[in-house]
């Protein structure tokens, strides 16, 4: 029944209620955030090490991860949990070696730093095109998944789930980094519960169908019986989805390279630590790096459950669209679908939790990156506190606006995930390279970096795009080895550059390095060990 009970409207409310009631409670607490830029785009001081792994995650899991993850592990297996599992590693590298730079520098936005290192220009360009992919990229697409997902279990429309989830979105991103911050820990404690509810709820149903009677154990022996294709986390040639996921790249290559883009340069990841001591912040993504390993638990094995359900005759039509075809992303809406009454408010509050959290996220750094970058920087240099923190809340109101008008020119989607990790992936490679050849080799230049920015997106574009021009003459490279091959091209052109004309003017003295930054406490070590002994464990399983 595609439709919500009124159990579960009250369940859906009491989420409701409670994340506007603590999010005001906060927003009085510290009314400084009305007034204070600091404390309006960073929450400067006053978040402690769990809001920040907890922020960190609302932030990143979003409807892509329950309704696009799920869609992959559907039609990949267990694979596509590399993004997640790698992810864990690259937090704990982010925490050493990147983020001590940008507190030691006091760096509070990712284009902040690339004047400083570099000059406006570098900054100006990589500023338009994080706003860009923010906005009709990362917005975009979680407000039409969200939007998908809400549809496909309520009897709420397409579009009014589009309009409900924007301003609800709006509301939470206006009171600041502090309220989107301390509100998240309630999101990730919501999203989790509900998560496992519907894993559970998979797992159980395969158990019964094959005779054991709900016994949770017994689902996950017949799940990896019945599906062993779906759990291999390392493809050869002859997988028909290697090209999404070609071999060792997921370890070593362009995955790497995605994750250390997206976590360690990423205005809307970083920046809900940049407001903290080191120490604290360092604490926060190590609690976000343990929370990752949790991710496929609740997002890939319900795809995997029901890809075996449909293989024995269930939801053949529930996972096809009105031609007939078959849809991946329809696995997690359809699974929520047969939830009890009251565990399906469960399971809709937790997937508003991530989509409403993960886009107050999102529209806080467009207005961070927009109000200090842009605003500040070219329109009014004068600008108050107060008139930034007015300039900030009107740019999350019309960025979230430009993206639920987008958002519906996306149905045609089959596996959203991917299309947003490819996407996102022509400019991460560039990032990348301008930001580690900026921390760690003072010989770069700025015209390097301005060169290895604005030839990012055309490398990316021809990769692509060059086989169907040629008729396949050109190899069709998956797109994580087009991002290990457009991150190598950018890093020697940006060199070569460096080196045959080195400029007098090299900001590199602007921005301090030293390997004390990178010095951590037993604590952190022994927790960074765990958290790697885990990875190896699940790797060397499921290889």
């Amino acid at each position: 029944m595609h439709q919500l009970q009124t159990a579960d409207y009250i369940v859906f409310f009491l989420y409701f209620i409670i994340i506007i009631s603590y999010g005001y409670y906060i927003y009085q607490k510290k009314k400084s955030a009305t007034t204070s830029s600091t404390d309006f785009f960073l929450a400067e001081g006053s978040l402690t090490w769990w809001a920040i792994g907890a922020s960190l995650i609302a932030s990143n899991i979003s409807a892509e991860h329950f309704i696009g993850m799920s869609g992959s592990g559907f039609a990949l297996g267990l694979a596509i949990s590399t993004y997640e599992w790698m992810s864990a590693f690259t937090l704990i590298l982010v925490a050493v070696f990147i983020l001590p730079i940008y507190l030691k520098n006091k760096i509070f936005t990712m284009p902040q730093f690339l004047s400083k290192r570099y000059n406006d220009t570098v900054s100006t360009v990589m500023a338009v095109f994080w706003l860009l992919v923010y906005v009709f990229v990362n917005l975009t697409s979680i407000i039409y998944l969200g939007a998908l997902a809400i549809s496909s279990i309520s009897n709420i429309s397409f579009e009014l789930s589009i309009v409900g989830l924007s301003v609800f979105a709006v509301f939470v991103t206006l009171g600041g980094m502090k309220v989107i911050g301390y509100t998240d820990v309630i999101q990730v404690i919501v999203l989790i519960i509900g998560g496992l509810v519907t894993t559970y709820l998979a797992i159980s149903l395969l158990s019964e169908h094959y005779g054991y009677g709900g016994n949770i154990l017994k689902g996950l022996a017949v799940l990896k019986r019945e599906a062993p294709t779906h759990f291999h986390m390392i493809f050869d040639k002859s997988n028909k989805y290697y090209p999404e996921l070609p071999g060792l790249s997921v370890l070593i290559g362009g995955m790497m390279i995605n994750n250390l883009a997206y976590w360690g340069c990423n205005q809307y990841i970083v920046q809900r630590a940049l407001g903290a001591d080191l120490k604290t912040a360092r604490k926060g993504i190590l609690f976000a790096a343990f929370l990752k390993l949790l991710i496929p638990i609740i997002a890939v094995l319900p795809g995997i459950a029901m890809y075996v359900l449909y293989q024995n005759g269930m939801f053949q039509t529930e996972m096809t669209d009105v031609a007939g075809v078959l849809k991946p992303d329809h696995a997690y809406p359809t699974l929520m679908n047969l939830l009890p009454a009251g565990l399906k408010g469960v399971a809709f509050a937790a997937l508003t939790a991530a989509i409403v959290a993960s886009l107050a996220g999102k529209a806080n750094s467009i207005s961070t990156i927009f109000s200090l970058d842009i605003y500040k920087k070219y329109i009014n240099k004068e600008a108050s506190e107060k008139k930034l923190v007015s300039i900030g809340s009107w740019v999350v109101i019309i960025s979230m606006l430009i993206a639920a008008i987008v958002a519906p020119a996306l149905r045609s989607l089959d596996q959203a995930y991917q299309f947003i990790q490819e996407y996102v992936g022509f400019v991460s490679p560039g990032v990348l390279a301008i930001f580690l050849l900026g921390f760690f080799w003072k010989k770069t230049t700025s015209a390097a970096a301005l060169t290895g920015a604005l030839i990012t997106i055309p490398t990316s574009t021809i990769l692509k795009f060059l086989p169907s021009w040629t008729h396949n003459a050109f190899p069709n490279y998956p797109f994580l080895d087009r991002m290990t091959i457009t991150f190598f091209f950018v890093v020697v052109m940006m060199v070569i550059i460096s080196i045959s004309k080195p400029s007098k003017q090299n900001n590199a003295a602007a921005i301090e390095v030293n390997t004390s930054m990178f010095k951590v406490s037993n604590g952190f070590i022994v927790a960074s060990v765990i958290i790697t002994g885990v990875l190896a464990a699940l790797y060397t399983v499921f290889w």
